[in-house]
């Protein structure tokens, strides 16, 4: 493939240039035509702006000419493969988006009277009837609005579960494991509990003897709860889950399972039957939902026997005649921990997940955990003899690799992600999880086809040879062929101009164009 060409322009044929809405607008124009603004006077005080916003502005053309050339400069699943592990980047169906604009579903409020909305409260009490089912857990809140935030419902719902026993103020230590991500130590100790680290055996599991010596501490009386991701985040299932679930739960501990791999188990393990209590849903991973929703996620958080009870309010009940959403503490006898956000959740991300789960049925949710685990470890067969991989055997949803085949070459990690932006490609998650030196993490999904993988693979056995080749400038200087070169990412992240100003005349060009 032949270098950039050089053009008056800047565009590369369809490859447009874009400069920033501030360098295209100019403050002192309207798209349209507007009578002038009288003045009204402000009720502000002294909290009206002191100076004017400044505001570029652009006709219709070039506003939306400005913003679908940007959106060409980012990789997305509408275009390619994107192979970031642990985030499960999979295509959304498009039934999905016609359900969810369904006027009832897309257009409603959520102040609007019950009686208007028993259509959008059945669909949630369906989709927390199949939640329940797929992971074998009681109950289910729907309100938290992504993962994060469902894992601090799960959390909160412990919390909540220990200070009615009156064990607040001696239950304070929460097991995490070192490959844990990072929101899990975060959460524990945002909620004021101390975090204990559990190491990772030489499998990429956790220590089940370390886990125990912790656990022995003090009698395990001082042990809350433990927060463990299944599948764990080196794209492994934590065998022995029941054995440490059974030794928490005998100490009185909680065991919080991080929800995020899900999209490798559905439909064919029951989270509660390997003795968990608390786990969030990533409906955006899981259950296809757009990545965020374009907005807005969805973290619904699953609780055993041990915890319905603590639930966050809202939630709906079906009264038999009709369904009916619990707000107020007043309206049940049940401890609820309280409320967690305004309202009930992401209606578009309900509808989304339900029609996902209602097209593929039983035994289509038990194929995309089955096609997930058969497509990542395809990738991990077809590239460990190049690649290293840090665990022997297969693995769950995503391949894990470490940089010990770029040892000697004067290639690190960072190059060889950048290298794949050339090719097309969103590099895989890099660095991920800690444990893992130089750690790249894959996750091909379950939408992918053979004929993608395939070209991927061959993509990705192409750099290696390049790499070992001693090809340094196809790496050091990579991208080359994006719209933005490689930056300086530590003076960037050190340095960052965040605000653009009109730049300075330039008073030293006299005669002749500034090179």
């Amino acid at each position: 493939m032949s270098a950039k060409k050089q053009t008056y322009s800047g565009n590369q044929g369809l490859v447009l240039e874009e400069a920033l809405i501030f360098e295209i607008g100019v403050a002192s124009k309207c798209g349209v035509d507007m009578e002038a603004i009288p003045d009204t006077g402000s009720m502000l005080g002294d909290c009206a702006a002191e100076q004017a916003v400044d505001l570029p502005g652009l006709s219709e053309p070039e506003a939306m000419r400005h913003y679908v050339r940007l959106s060409q400069k980012n990789h997305s699943i509408d275009a390619g493969l994107y192979p970031l592990g642990s985030c499960t980047m999979k295509h959304n169906p498009r039934l999905n988006e016609k359900m969810a604009r369904l006027p009832g579903f897309g257009d409603i409020h959520p102040l609007q009277p019950q009686s208007s909305v028993q259509g959008a409260l059945q669909l949630m009490d369906t989709l927390a009837h199949w939640l329940k089912t797929l992971t074998g857990m009681p109950a289910v809140a729907l309100s938290p609005k992504a993962g994060a935030h469902g894992e601090l419902c799960g959390m909160m719902a412990i919390r909540a579960a220990i200070e009615a026993k009156g064990e607040l103020a001696t239950r304070k230590r929460v097991l995490v494991p070192e490959s844990a991500h990072g929101t899990n130590p975060a959460t524990a100790a945002l909620l004021g509990f101390k975090v204990d680290g559990i190491p990772a055996d030489a499998n990429g599991r956790v220590d089940l003897q370390a886990f125990k010596a912790k656990l022995s501490e003090n009698g395990g009386e001082d042990v809350a709860a433990i927060m463990l991701t299944n599948p764990n985040t080196c794209g492994l299932f934590e065998r022995d889950i029941i054995e440490i679930a059974d030794a928490l739960h005998e100490v009185g501990g909680y065991f919080y399972c991080d929800g995020a791999n899900f999209n490798a188990i559905v439909g064919r393990v029951r989270p509660g039957d390997l003795g968990v209590d608390a786990m969030h849903i990533n409906l955006h991973k899981t259950f296809s939902t757009p990545h965020g929703g374009g907005g807005p996620g969805s973290g619904p958080t699953v609780l055993s026997d041990r915890l319905a009870a603590f639930a966050p309010l809202p939630f709906v009940v079906d009264e038999g005649d009709g369904f009916k959403l619990i707000e107020d503490a007043s309206q049940t006898d049940q401890p609820s921990f309280g409320r967690m956000v305004a309202f009930h959740g992401q209606m578009g991300m309900f509808v989304r997940a339900l029609s996902y789960m209602m097209s593929h049925g039983s035994d289509g949710l038990r194929q995309v955990a089955e096609d997930a685990v058969l497509n990542a470890n395809y990738v991990l067969a077809s590239l460990k003899d190049v690649m290293t991989a840090p665990f022997n055997g297969p693995c769950m949803h995503e391949a894990l690799f470490d940089d010990g085949f770029l040892k000697g070459t004067g290639i690190d990690t960072l190059d060889f992600a950048k290298a794949m932006i050339d090719e097309g490609y969103h590099p895989m998650t890099m660095y991920f999880p800690l444990v893992v030196h130089g750690a790249m993490l894959i996750e091909p999904t379950e939408t992918e086809s053979k004929a993608t993988l395939d070209l991927f693979i061959g993509t990705m056995r192409d750099l290696v040879a390049g790499a070992k080749s001693g090809d340094l400038a196809r790496f050091k200087q990579a991208p080359e062929l994006a719209p933005r070169r490689r930056l300086d990412e530590t003076l960037a992240a050190r340095n960052p101009v965040l605000r653009w100003r009109q730049p300075e005349p330039d008073t030293q060009v006299t005669g002749q164009a500034a090179e």
